[in-house]
């Protein structure tokens, strides 16, 4: 019973720390860090699915969330330029 409860709160946790990195992302006016903050909100979702016993989520939330998506913004930002003017 107290495994569940603590399962619980981890996830309450975990999805609050993923909360923070997403809006960190969407404020942060350095590209290179939002790029960064989007990959430490995704590793937290994987948490998530990790601790839901979603396998499949997970594997494919590495794939694309943590290794193919940082990597393609990487290469857009290198094109382009590193600060978001306003």
């Amino acid at each position: 019973m107290y495994e569940l409860i603590l399962i619980d709160v981890f996830l309450a946790v975990i999805s609050t720390v993923a909360l923070i990195f997403t809006f960190l992302t969407i404020m942060q006016k350095d590209l290179v860090k939002a790029a960064i903050y989007s990959s430490i909100e995704s590793a937290s979702y994987l948490l998530v699915f990790f601790l839901l016993m979603s396998p499949d989520l997970a594997g494919a939330y590495v794939a694309i969330g943590i290794g193919i998506y940082p990597a393609v913004v990487f290469f857009l930002i290198k094109k382009t330029e590193r600060y978001e003017d306003k």
